[in-house]
């Protein structure tokens, strides 16, 4: 992509300016500007992309010219390394000029024979890796150019591959290496001399370039691209300069160094930060009497707003019409200006909403925008947890909890469980614990919600087992369940409490079904089909009528189970199959899915229950991170919470029925990665402080409480508009053969509220501070004379009394002669004042 505009009066700070000169340069990091696109227009007023000054070029420069797939520039925060016409030898400079405003350039002796590729550790700006063309990779830790360089490499391995070809440290591992031998990718730990960490497949040609992903996996291509240079000269090489040396008070966003045959040029890419609201006139008042008839020209034509994927600093939503149904892309409006169009782009037009000159309507107001969330006390916590499974199926949770005790999966041979009372925190102790024993792996385990004693579990074996926990506590190791229900052919996904009838149990298999069972009778009862492929998530909707999935298909389907195996309904659901989860919301009027677009992004997606083949009537993009998001929907407050495994943020919505649906609130961030969140009922909720929801946070070592509250200034008072009459869901609607057999039912509601609080909705009214007079005080008919000696008290009240001391009489270092006309004026502005009014 290029761009071509003139640069007029740059001006440099060495005298030296580029005036009416039409340069055609590269967008050299397309990652800094993903917004833009083909189609738009950008004038110099938009990007300045300024050449140093003369003397801002590094000269006396002698670059090679030798035929490698590597670099031959690399910078880090402090100092450039390049290629010397001179095989075997580096230059060194640094990157910003001596005190003198000189550059120092200096050689270094690396190789025997031609350096081929170089490069910079992420965490050592002095720790340089080569690779040459004697078969050997060397690090250096160089000095800066004015003192003496090393004259032995720290390390030298020789992999014995050939020629090496590429040199490339790990994003985010210190110490190691991957290197490119003419057809073959090693990975090296620099701690480790002997031999490679691996060996990758070889390569049918020349390997040209070596990248590593965010994730530390490995990324080959043949495909190696140039960059046309912005001088006469050839180019040899380009390399970008680390964000910490950039000049951030000159708004600069992204700096490269080009080599050139004799010189290295740095080239500034700068973002002004400044907008320009049309303040330039376009005509003069004569100009408009002749019949002139002009616009205000706005520099910008749009406005640009650059947030790098990687930082995400917050999510954004955009409202989609019924009739889309999918490819929509994500918006990076805020969620206060939520998009009607039926694809919203990433192009800054259509994202800021200004550039047609009307602002965005205000953003809907949340009495848990700012809610809070804390890790509660030590002493709270269950720590010392040692073993644990790490590596659950997509379609688990990770671990379970319900208001009495927390089950764990554990990474011992025969599925184990541990099983800890909540009742009793603390340090567990070293020695082997009591589990439950399933014999097989476990594939998704669940508390059923109406007995604390009783946990689901589903195995590889497409066997459910369900076992029964003593009170007071495991004492032993479990081994034979209380029930075990077979009836899938293949492995099973995921399995689900009914929320109302009691002993009925929903499950999803690699058979492509859907299955109901009864587990007072032991039996399986229904068999729902449709689905096409992996079924990722379930959830029953408030009611207990219908049964919402989502597959990696592409498709969301709702069920109701007594009366079809196939689908009432079916619509277009997240085109990512990496994996989602469903959850009713709004009343059971919504579906709000978890899942990954196209792209890999995770994104949460708003369905019409009542419409699904409509489509998305909302998306809210999140981040990219490989974790499916797991939503807790509270529907006492409309809050969703959602975080992945091995994620440290937890989103906060409140999701609304109408535009803008989504609402942002505050996010939670855990110090370190942790493996899940298990939300308890609504009654381990300290009201008190204004508590919405507590959750268990599993780390690798340790459980820990997580309380939400919102902020409040009453705390005396019982917030009742945060918390209406919640519903006992603990507590069986029906039984499973009512509901089989067509019966209805719904949980009843208590009252959150302590005796001894008052709610703040009958809270005593304060009387409001008056801040101005009656208005009867200004209608009163006054004549001249009370108002002139109304005026005169008021001014003397606000200036105070002269007989009090002056402020300046405590200043030090100055003299009582400097302040005699000011006293003196002060009375004769007075008197000419009341001769004023007079």
């Amino acid at each position: 992509m290029r761009f071509s505009f003139p640069l007029k009066q740059i001006p440099h700070s060495g005298g030296v300016s580029l005036c009416h000169r039409s340069i055609t340069f590269p967008i050299i990091v397309s990652s800094c500007f993903h917004s833009l696109t083909p189609s738009h227009t950008h004038t110099h007023t938009e990007f300045l992309i300024l050449l140093k000054q003369i003397h801002g070029w590094i000269n006396n420069v002698r670059a090679g010219s030798f035929s490698c797939q590597g670099n031959h520039i690399k910078v880090s925060s402090k100092l450039v390394a390049f290629n010397t016409e001179q095989a075997g030898m580096l230059g060194l400079s640094s990157v910003k000029p001596g005190s003198d405003g000189k550059w120092t350039v200096t050689q270094i002796s690396c190789h025997a024979d031609v350096v081929t590729d170089l490069d910079f550790s992420p965490f050592d700006d002095r720790l340089l890796a080569t690779c040459s063309a004697d078969e050997t990779m060397k690090l250096w830790r160089v000095c800066d150019p004015e003192q003496e360089q090393p004259s032995e490499a720290e390390l030298t391995l020789s992999p014995g591959q050939g020629r090496l070809e590429l040199v490339l440290f790990h994003p985010t591992s210190s110490g190691l290496l991957a290197l490119g031998a003419n057809k073959c990718p090693l990975i090296w730990d620099t701690s480790r001399q002997d031999a490679p960490l691996a060996v990758l497949e070889q390569h049918g040609d020349q390997l040209q370039s070596l990248s590593w992903k965010q994730d530390g996996s490995l990324l080959a291509s043949s495909c190696k691209v140039m960059s046309h240079c912005m001088t006469d000269t050839s180019t040899r090489g380009v390399a970008m300069v680390p964000k910490l040396a950039l000049d951030v008070m000159s708004c600069e966003v992204v700096r490269v160094l080009q080599l050139t045959d004799s010189c290295i040029v740095p080239i500034s890419y700068q973002v002004p930060h400044r907008v320009y609201m049309g303040t330039t006139p376009a005509m003069s008042a004569e100009e408009w009497w002749k019949g002139g008839n002009k616009q205000v020209r706005t520099p910008y034509s749009h406005f640009i707003t650059l947030h790098p994927k990687e930082s995400y600093p917050s999510l954004s939503c955009h409202s989609v019409p019924q009739e889309s149904t999918r490819g929509c892309s994500t918006s990076s409006s805020p969620l206060s200006t939520a998009s009607s169009s039926a694809a919203p782009s990433r192009s800054p037009s259509t994202t800021s909403g200004l550039s047609s000159g009307f602002l965005p309507s205000p953003r809907p107001s949340s009495k848990f925008r700012h809610i809070q969330g804390a890790v509660m006390h030590k002493d709270t916590h269950i720590t010392n947890l040692r073993g644990l499974n790490l590596t659950t199926p997509g379609e688990c949770d990770g671990f379970c909890a319900n208001a009495r005790r927390v089950a764990v999966p554990l990474a011992i041979a025969g599925g184990q469980i541990a099983v800890f009372e909540l009742s009793q925190p603390g340090k567990l102790p070293d020695t082997a614990l009591p589990t439950i024993q399933n014999s097989v792996n476990v594939a998704d385990f669940c508390w059923d919600p109406f007995d604390t004693h009783r946990l689901a579990v589903a195995g590889d074996d497409a066997k459910i087992r369900l076992w029964q926990v003593p009170e007071g506590g495991l004492t032993e190791t479990l081994t034979e369940p209380e029930l075990i229900v077979q009836g899938h052919t293949e492995k099973i996904y995921s399995i689900k409490f009914h929320p109302l009838a009691s002993d009925l149990l929903v499950s999803s298999s690699y058979d492509l079904t859907v299955r109901l069972w009864d587990l007072e009778k032991g039996e399986q009862v229904k068999v729902l089909t449709g689905h096409q492929d992996q079924v990722f998530g379930m959830a029953w909707s408030p009611d207990g009528k219908l049964l919402a999935t989502v597959c990696k298909d592409g498709k969301v389907r709702i069920y109701d189970p007594r009366k079809s195996a196939e689908p009432v309904q079916e619509g277009p659901g997240p085109e990512g199959h990496r994996g989602a989860r469903v959850v009713w919301v709004c009343d059971g009027k919504y579906l709000l899915v978890s899942g990954f677009d196209s792209r890999s992004e995770r994104e949460l997606y708003l369905f019409s229950a009542e419409s699904l083949s409509s489509g998305t009537i909302a998306v809210a993009p999140a981040d990219v991170s490989p974790s499916t998001l797991i939503p807790f929907y509270d529907p006492d407050t409309s809050v969703v919470i959602l975080t992945g495994k091995g994620d440290t943020r937890v989103y906060i919505f409140e999701i609304m029925p109408e535009a803008p649906y989504f609402l942002e609130c505050s996010s939670f961030n855990s110090p370190e990665p942790h493996k899940g969140l298990a939300f308890l009922p609504k009654t381990e909720c300290s009201v008190r402080e204004v508590e919405v929801a507590r959750a268990l946070m599993l780390s690798k070592t340790s459980i820990e409480p997580v309380a939400f509250t919102v902020p409040r200034v009453k705390k005396e008072f019982f917030q009742d508009d945060v918390y209406p009459d919640t519903a006992v869901w603990w507590e069986p609607a029906l039984t499973a053969s009512a509901w089989l057999s067509g019966s209805n039912g719904q949980h009843r509601r208590i009252s959150l509220k302590p005796k001894d609080m008052t709610p703040v909705s009958e809270a005593p009214k304060e009387a409001p501070v008056r801040k101005y007079l009656p208005s009867a005080v200004y209608l009163e008919e006054k004549t001249d004379e009370q108002k002139k000696e109304e005026l005169l008290s008021a001014m003397v009240a606000k200036l105070g009394n002269l007989d009090d001391p002056l402020p300046q009489d405590s200043f030090e270092g100055v003299d009582d002669d400097e302040w005699v006309s000011e006293v003196l004026d002060f009375p004769v502005f007075l008197s000419s004042l009341v001769n004023f009014l007079k």
